[in-house]
């Protein structure tokens, strides 16, 4: 590659990637959260669902779909194994068959005593300042808001999670 220009591909490196950094970080905080969840009885995804479930109580599964940014695919087999331990109910919404009505149960209700400390124990195996932990925050839901408004635009404004 004689022709080629000093510097043509330096943004080619893994080093100079951002994906690369947050995508491995991310792996990483998900393995952080692993022992405490464990003794929570629930997986990653699992507590990311009980999360929006502590928070507001019943969700529909189409909102719950976009606000995790997970597909049905991913999310019903996570929701049939949360309804079989006892920490939500799943009904069929009458105005639309497809959906599903998500309550938490009063054994949900009381996991969420349990994880009350599992945010605050996460976030001290990440070395950051208090800080820092505000603007990586605010950084990464930036990022993220701009991207989802941009995919709405381009896909004319269809939710892209579920087809």
């Amino acid at each position: 590659m004689e022709n080629e220009r000093p510097g043509a591909y330096e943004a080619l490196k893994l080093q100079n990637q951002v994906c690369f950094p947050v995508y491995a970080c991310a792996k990483e905080i998900v393995r952080q959260y692993g022992p405490f969840l464990k003794d929570l009885g629930l997986t990653y995804t699992q507590y990311l669902v009980m999360l929006v479930l502590w928070e507001t109580e019943t969700v529909c599964s189409r909102d719950l779909s976009k606000k995790l940014h997970l597909d049905y695919g991913t999310l019903t087999p996570v929701l049939k194994r949360l309804d079989g331990a006892g920490l939500l109910t799943r009904e069929r919404d009458p105005g639309d068959e497809r959906l599903l009505t998500i309550r938490l149960t009063e054994e949900g209700r009381r996991k969420k005593e349990q994880a009350a400390r599992v945010p605050h124990a996460v976030a001290g195996c990440m070395g950051l300042t208090m800080e820092e932990f505000g603007q990586l925050y605010l950084l990464a839901y930036k990022a993220l808001a701009h991207m989802e408004k941009r995919n709405e635009e381009h896909t004319g404004g269809k939710n892209n999670v579920n087809g």
